[in-house]
Parts: C-alpha cells; structure tokens; sequence
C-alpha cells in the first residue's frame, strides 16, 4: 500500500473514490463504540462526518509491514460552514481545529480490510500545522480549495489566504489589501461571476505559479464589464498564468497575465 498516495486520495475530499479504491468490500471500520461494516456503511459515515468539514490528514509517525500500517495523524478539520455540533468542538465557517489520531490498519491485497483508530482530545499534543499553502501535499491541496472558495464566492474562506497587505496585479489595474481584493470583488460578483479551472501548479514555500482558465459568468447583464460586455447567461473564458508569491504560507502578491485571447461571448450548451 503506498500511503502517500492513500493521504493525497484522503485528502482529496472524494471520499466515494477514497472507499472504492482503498477498501476491501467487506472492511470494518472501529473507533471507540463505532463499528461499521462495509463499503456502504463507511462511505454513509465518511458523508455524515464530512458534511460541512474538510478532513486533512497530517502524518506523523509511519510504520509498515507486509499486512499492517500504523500511522500517528494530526487531523486538520476545516469548518466549511458553521458546526455548533461538531464531534470534536464547535467550529464556526473558516475555523479548524486538530486532532491527534493514531490509526492501524490491517491490509490485504494492497487494500484497507480493518481500520481502527484512536484519538485525543482536540488540540492536545498535536503538531502545529504547515503554513496553508507551499510545496507540500497538502499545502498544494490547500491551494485547490482556496481556488474553490473563490469561484463559490465564499470571500471570509478565499480572503484568509491573503496577508493584509496583499497587492493583486490585473491586467487592467492593481488591488492592495485584503479588503481591496474583497470589496472588488464582492461588486464583481453582483453581475459576473468568475470560476478558476487550475491544468497545473508548481509549488514550493516560496510562491505557487499556476496555469489557470477563468470563466467570467454574467448573472446579470454587464455592459460595462471591465473584460468584455455581457448579457445575462453569456460566459467567456481567457486562458491565464498567476503568480503567487508566499509569505509564511500566505499569499502577500498576485500577478496575472493573460496567455490569450478573451474567447467569444457564448451561452452554456453552446461549445
């Protein structure tokens, strides 16, 4: 079993994928009084406990033989919306917490055939966590779901990822600060909605260059939009590189440049 690749599938948030492919059909999940059976079963407990919370796993300590892995976790959980009930602490959107968890796995075949796992209290003896975007596995995930809060207009998840003094480089103008990033696009997104499809990142602690193809929505007419007018319904795309510089894991400059031209005004169903 290589580990890695089962925390970059973990870690994913594909859980449906993650059970597939990682667990024997006939797997058996415990932790505490918790016993599942199943693919079935712990794929309805993987969408139970991640409703509303990003799970990232951390891990520590590694030990392997031919049919068991042990792994000491630190458990990032991300709040994606407000959690009052949360299992391990009330988390309000945008907060996390950590949990210690030490996990064995028994395996067959390449394949997770029973897990038990076993934690502490949240925050207690845990690691702190990487800064949020870099060159690691998952500080590259982390990036991905900076990149969706974006396109899902979430400003409190995307805007965390910016130090206060943040500069924004368009083609078109310069934004500085973390407000003036949000407040132009909080007005943006009135009218046009933009989307990021990433086809490539590179990454290191340092800054994140990314290959990237915005969709600019309009979800009302937009005549004066600053790319290109647009009706209600129209999208057009433009293909662009971005460069993120880092500072301690936050982004602190973007600069964009176009790699092509603006693609025609057109309605979904008609590429």
């Amino acid at each position: 079993m290589d580990y890695q690749k089962y925390i970059q599938a973990f870690n994913s948030g594909d859980d449906a994928r993650l059970v597939q492919e990682w667990f024997t059909e006939d797997c058996v999940f415990q932790s505490g009084p918790r016993l599942l059976r199943g693919r079935e079963q712990l794929l309805d407990f993987l969408n139970w406990a991640h409703d509303g919370i990003r799970e990232i796993i951390r891990a520590q300590v590694v030990l392997h033989d031919a049919n068991h892995l042990f792994a000491e976790i630190d458990m990032d959980f991300h709040a994606t919306r407000d959690k009052p009930e949360f299992l391990f602490g009330a988390l309000k959107k945008g907060e996390y917490l950590t949990v210690k968890f030490f996990v064995l796995y028994r395996l067959r075949d390449g394949k997770v055939a029973h897990l038990k796992a076993a934690t502490w209290p949240a925050n207690l003896g845990v690691s702190k966590p990487t800064p949020r975007l870099g060159g690691t596995l998952e500080q590259r995930q982390a990036y991905m779901e900076y990149a969706r809060a974006f396109s899902n207009a979430d400003f409190d998840r995307f805007s965390a990822y910016y130090t206060d003094d943040v500069v924004c480089e368009l083609a078109a103008m310069t934004l500085r600060g973390r407000d003036g990033i949000v407040n132009f696009y909080r007005e943006m997104f009135q009218k046009v909605r933009e989307s990021l499809h990433l086809h490539q990142l590179i990454a290191d602690e340092a800054g994140l260059a990314a290959d990237i193809t915005s969709q600019f929505t309009a979800i009302e007419d937009a005549p004066d939009f600053v790319v290109t007018p647009l009706k209600k319904g129209e999208f057009v795309r433009v293909h662009v590189f971005v460069h993120y510089t880092l500072r301690e894991g936050r982004i602190a400059h973007i600069k964009v440049a176009r790699a092509g031209e603006v693609t025609r005004p057109q309605r979904a169903g008609s590429d």
